[in-house]
């Protein structure tokens, strides 16, 4: 299987990219509810009438590892509304140290289950690839990432709250 990957180094300790990982309304979006900090926790992911989802932490190693299990989604914009539905999102910290004891770190995100034969797959690992080596890794590296905002409701957005 095919799943959707990208990978970016940053000069910063694990433990800094583990922070912002698990700060997901720092990198991906100001309208999640819910915590993404604690193994077990439920959140939910909304954009405008796009696209929403029901997200559960599955595993926190500080340091090391986040991942994630999509229990519900909904996209407006494709035939199987729940493609990303039963899906994982893994997140993989590793530490690149040089022989002075310095060094990078090595964040790898993969998207399991998010593959090519996906109608959304072009727009999903574009949109990956902007929040995860965009905004993500500007969080890791300067404290500020560019998630979406909220932003007013659409009609049929106050017709579905």
């Amino acid at each position: 299987m095919d799943s959707f990957t990208t990978t970016f180094t940053v000069d910063r300790n694990p433990e800094a990219a583990f922070a912002a990982i698990t700060n997901a309304r720092g990198w991906w979006s100001q309208e999640i509810e819910g915590r993404t900090d604690k193994t077990g926790a439920v959140f939910d992911y909304h954009y405008r009438d796009l696209h929403r989802c029901r997200i559960q932490v599955t595993e926190l190693i500080p340091g090391k590892k986040v991942a994630w299990h999509v229990l519900e989604n909904h996209f407006s914009f494709t035939h199987d509304k729940t493609e990303w539905t039963d899906t994982r999102i893994v997140f993989e910290i590793t530490a690149k140290r040089d022989e002075t004891g310095g060094g990078e770190t090595e964040v790898r995100f993969t998207h399991v289950g998010l593959v090519p034969d996906y109608e959304c797959y072009e727009a999903c690992s574009q949109g990956w690839g902007t929040y995860i080596n965009g905004s993500l890794r500007a969080l890791i590296l300067t404290g500020k990432g560019h998630p979406n905002v909220g932003e007013a409701m659409t009609e049929s957005e106050r017709a579905l709250a």
